[in-house]
């Protein structure tokens, strides 16, 4: 049993207004976050009164506690609500204001979003076109409210009501999350619908729909005993459609659904709680799991051109894996034409192999594949014109306007002491290069008794990037030892006909002795799979290994923190993580984050520590 102590109205002093107000705002927010109308406690809750009700006295506790409740309109779970002018109440314990407009959400949504006003301690909602009849009817007020003081939000609630006979009672749940980081994502509309055409996503508002919270959690409750077609979609105008040209993530389940929990009020799912009571909101039940990805455009052309040098342009595809049968430049020699796909053969970098001064403007033409006003692919053969940056044409006035990749084949070496032993040192130069000698390079290390020899080397050309070169020493590197890596003068020549500078770059593996190391031995491997360690965050890879069979992966020289090993499954085999197809019905390709016993999924590592990691990928992925 609840005891109530309350003061008689009159015999209130001015001076305990603000500490009766708030004990109440506790007692009432804990037990009743919502009070129908009628109770009793709403009409003592405002019974007492004093002489000055409109300034509050100052001093005493901070109002930490959220708004309340204390009567609504219709009832929850009334029936027979006006279709025509209908309007709805939420009457608040104190005064309040409307934080998020767009959280005011209407399931199922009508094609205008509902209007509001505050009228006094309440919210009242309205809609510029009528309510369909004999309709069950949803709406939540998540994360929209709070109060007018101290700005303490709401934790939410959902009025459910209908226009004809009876409340649809079924109700779903689950959670969404982004495909690559399975980090939840806030503020996605969950959508339900009766049409299991390809197309209603596109072209239909759906028949029930709702937000995810700040944990990606969903409930769409008070919907009908059917079976629907499930999507997510991140609705950026708010138009509770799919718009696939807009860049919209989306997300779908593979098959139809069909509710089997019926809606009570008391059920963990249906509660609205803060969203900082982390043990609350994940015991919620999920159902299901939805994993939001970017789908690749469908249409296929040219979207982008620009001419970057005298020698060097790009042009991109709107769609990846563009279908090129030939391209050519207008007076250039074909055998002068250098071109470089990127590894979606999306973007295409072009080169003129010819040192001597270029037009002005380049006429390029391309032959490839381009979808036609019926949505077909076709043969087309586009003009695209590079014009010359206007910069570019700029006369050097004096020999301090000259920049070294004036007169110079530009290059950059990267070598980092934590990756070293994994990357080697990459070469990139920033033009193609038409003499090439790096027979010429010198490696050697000095060894902590400052003895110098000279070491043997290899070099990898970038598959991927015919600018790029990987130098890979001979030797294990080791701790202690110093290790240089020196270009030549002179000895690399680009198309522009520039020699390179010479440069020297000293790297040494790291000495601190605070620094960790993991070992990961992955098996059952059946698939190739790309393993990235990440940040705590999940938005920085510090290693990438790509794996087809059994195997130890190191990783040295870790600093003490938080880490994640995210597995994606890379099927294609085509080293990407590819992204889904909605009316394909593909999903994006699997990803999985390595869990720990406790059931979390960061690795915490302490300094000097050697940890063993053992991953079964394919009970993992089974």
């Amino acid at each position: 049993m609840i005891e109530v102590s309350l003061r008689p109205a009159g015999k209130c002093r001015a001076t305990d207004d603000k500490q009766t107000d708030l004990q109440m705002k506790r007692f009432f927010g804990k037990y009743f976050p919502v009070i129908p109308v009628g109770l009793v406690f709403g009409t003592i809750l405002f019974s007492h009164s004093c002489a000055n009700t409109t300034t509050p006295p100052s001093g005493g506790p901070k109002d930490t506690i959220p708004p309340v409740i204390v009567e609504l309109f219709p009832y929850p779970g009334a029936t027979h609500v006006p279709v025509h002018k209908t309007q709805l109440e939420f009457k608040f314990n104190e005064f309040v204001t409307v934080k998020d407009q767009q959280s005011i959400f209407l399931s199922p949504p009508m094609e205008k979003r509902p209007k509001y006003k505050l009228k006094g301690k309440s919210l009242v909602v309205s809609f510029e076109n009528d309510l369909d009849s004999n309709r069950t009817y949803v709406l939540d007020i998540t994360n929209a409210i709070a109060d007018n003081n101290e700005g303490n939000m709401y934790p939410g609630y959902a009025l459910a009501f209908s226009t004809g006979h009876t409340l649809d009672s079924m109700m779903i749940t689950g959670t969404v999350q982004d495909c690559n980081t399975l980090m939840p994502m806030k503020g996605v509309t969950v959508m339900l619908y009766k049409d299991q055409a390809d197309s209603a996503v596109f072209k239909q508002r759906p028949v029930a729909a709702g937000k995810t919270d700040d944990w990606g959690y969903f409930c769409l409750r008070n919907i009908q005993d059917t079976v629907y077609r499930l999507y997510a979609v991140k609705d950026d105008n708010n138009d509770n459609m799919y718009q696939a040209e807009n860049n919209e993530l989306v997300a779908f389940w593979d098959t139809l659904i069909r509710p089997v929990t019926v809606v009570k009020d008391s059920l963990p799912e249906v509660i609205k709680y803060l969203m900082t009571d982390t043990l609350a909101c994940l015991a919620r039940k999920s159902e299901y799991e939805l994993n939001m990805f970017r789908e690749t455009p469908s249409k296929q052309m040219i979207v982008n051109k620009e001419r970057l040098g005298e020698r060097t342009a790009y042009i991109t595809f709107m769609a990846p894996y563009a279908q090129i049968d030939s391209i050519w430049i207008k007076d250039v020699p074909h055998e002068k034409l250098i071109t470089q796909f990127n590894l979606e053969r999306d973007s295409l970098e072009i080169w003129v192999n010819d040192p001597k001064k270029q037009p002005d403007t380049l006429f390029l033409y391309v032959n490839y594949m381009k979808t036609d006003t019926l949505g077909q692919l076709v043969p087309f053969t586009e003009e695209v014109k590079l014009s010359k940056p206007r910069t570019l044409g700029a006369a050097k006035s004096s020999s301090r306007d000259i920049k070294k990749e004036d007169t110079t084949a530009v290059f950059t070496v990267t070598a980092e002491p934590e990756t070293i032993e994994q990357y080697g040192f990459v070469i990139e130069f920033k033009y193609p290069l038409v003499t090439d000698a790096f027979d010429s390079l010198d490696f050697w290390y000095v060894n902590p008794k400052q003895q110098e020899v000279k070491e043997k080397y290899t070099v990898t050309k970038d598959s991927l990037n015919l600018r790029k070169y990987v130098i890979t020493p001979g030797v294990k590197l080791l701790p202690g030892y110093e290790y240089f890596l020196k270009i030549p003068h002179r000895k690399f020549v680009d198309i522009n006909g520039f020699y390179n500078d010479s440069l020297e770059v000293k790297v040494s593996l790291p000495n601190d002795d605070k620094l960790s190391s993991m070992t990961v031995e992955m098996t059952d491997v059946k698939n190739k799979y790309i393993i990235d360690l990440l940040n705590e965050k999940r938005d920085q890879v510090l290693r990438s290994f790509t794996i087809e069979s059994d195997q130890t992966l190191l990783f040295p020289y870790l600093k003490a923190g938080k880490y994640s090993l995210r597995i994606t499954e890379d099927l294609n085999r085509n080293g990407l993580v590819d992204t889904g197809n909605l009316l394909g019905h593909k999903q994006p390709e699997k990803v999985k984050f390595f869990k720990l016993e406790d059931g979390t999924f960061l690795i915490d590592i302490p300094e000097m520590t050697e940890l063993q990691q053992t991953i079964d990928v394919g009970e993992m992925f089974k």
